[in-house]
């Protein structure tokens, strides 16, 4: 795992102390989980998403978790 050191301010600060507190997780891995979130919902999608047929009827529900799974194989960017 890599460390990151990051600034807040002392109203940001505060505001991620509190909600550590309130769900009794640590701010550091509420600020990991935002990350997490923050650059799957930015990555773009691969060409040809949505242009061709598997035959699967799930894939559109499970989307995210299929790109999930490829990014931690390796086998999507």
């Amino acid at each position: 795992m890599t460390t990151l050191t990051i600034q807040l301010d002392d109203a940001a600060a505060e505001s991620l102390h509190r909600l550590a507190e309130q769900e009794q997780r640590s701010p550091t891995e509420i600020v990991r989980d935002a990350l997490t979130a923050y650059t799957m919902a930015r990555r773009p999608l691969p060409k040809g998403v949505g242009k061709y047929r598997s035959g699967q009827t799930d894939i559109s529900g499970r989307a995210k978790e299929i790109l999930r799974d490829a990014a931690k194989e390796g086998t999507w960017p």
